[in-house]
């Protein structure tokens, strides 16, 4: 049994973890309010951009629809035999199950297309790591990729999201516009954690090649918070004092929808497979953006939660040591006491 002194250290030691635990918290709060802001000031963009391709769209017959496909070859879907997979998982741990639940979902996916030749791109160090330990990477030589397996590592982007670039997710956009063009990739699939806000969250595997209709998500998959988990990052947020729902922007997004829907002919400038290859790949950096920022906003929200369960349970366990060491500490002065009743007994 341990004695009092063991325990007083101990009890230091859990007040210490606490201490840092709670600041981990509050930190997380305030990055959580920073995301939050950037994902929402990035939306307008993102919905104007999907207004402008769809009006674009509407108005060049080149273009028009044919079994309710676009004509583009961007747009035109194939057979699914080559596919890269972009994995957005965190750069730090002490998030609770969050790189975990995202790296199991990827695994789930790449489980679930035995039959396919899939390239990964981690963006992310957790996500990296791991996909580096699991599969090998792609080996060039003299420009001609040797492929040494059905899944590869094809390149990672680790420290991207802490500081999220427009000029990066463009170059990785480009890239994965040329791979799917040149036919390198029938499809490319991106894994994420989707934020709405702080209880409103989910797993998502999105289509991102070939595009789907401008302002349609098409999900490969999506996982649901359980109810548990809501009502504790809940409890989290409202510690912290977190907005538990996102601001209003109906009134935007009915604003943006009114651009690509008026019955105007535009008189473009510019010839149009000009315009459509100008816009494209900010359309899809705009996706990947979205995808990053969303992810980057649910990572500090499942941080902020992980450190205040770990602050509630350091808090529960010094309540329990405090209490066991006043019972040691009362036997030790039972004990001493009965030995010197005794030793008095036997004069």
């Amino acid at each position: 049994m341990a004695n009092v002194l063991d325990l007083r250290r101990r009890i230091r030691s859990v007040k210490n973890t606490r201490q840092i635990t709670k600041a981990m918290k509050m930190v997380s709060a305030a990055k959580l309010r920073r995301a939050q802001e950037r994902a929402l000031a990035a939306r307008p963009y993102a919905r104007m951009i999907n207004s402008v391709l769809e009006s674009l769209i509407r108005r060049i017959d080149v273009f028009g629809l044919e079994n309710d496909s676009f004509c583009h070859p961007l747009f035109i879907a194939r057979p699914e035999k080559r596919v890269l997979l972009i994995i957005v998982s965190g750069d730090k741990g002490f998030a609770g199950a969050f790189n975990a639940n995202i790296l199991k979902t990827a695994a789930q996916f790449i489980a679930g297309n035995p039959d396919k030749e899939i390239d990964v791109e981690a963006v992310g160090r957790k996500g990296r790591d791991l996909m580096r330990r699991r599969y090998p990477s792609a080996v060039y030589n003299d420009g001609v990729r040797e492929r040494k397996g059905a899944i590869e590592v094809t390149g990672d982007h680790v420290g991207m999201l802490e500081k999220l670039d427009a000029g990066r997710i463009e170059t990785l956009a480009r890239s994965i516009i040329d791979r799917y063009g040149k036919g390198e990739i029938d499809a490319a699939y991106i894994v994420y954690n989707e934020f709405k806000s702080v209880i409103q969250q989910r797993l998502v595997v999105e289509r991102l090649m070939p595009l789907a209709k401008p302002g349609v998500q098409h999900l490969a998959g999506s996982i649901e918070p359980t109810t548990e988990e809501r009502e504790r990052a809940a409890e989290a947020a409202l510690s912290a004092g977190i907005d538990l729902e996102p601001a209003d922007t109906a009134e935007a997004d009915e604003e943006a929808r009114k651009f690509g829907t008026a019955d105007v002919d535009y008189i473009y400038e510019q010839p149009a497979e000009e315009l459509l290859a100008g816009l494209i790949p900010q359309y899809v950096s705009s996706m990947l953006f979205h995808a990053m920022s969303e992810s980057v906003a649910a990572e500090h929200a499942a941080r902020m939660t992980a450190m205040d369960s770990a602050t509630n349970n350091a808090s529960d366990m010094i309540d329990a040591l405090t209490l066991h060491m006043n019972r040691v500490r009362q036997a030790a002065i039972t004990k001493e006491i009965i030995e010197i009743v005794s030793g008095a007994a036997a004069l």
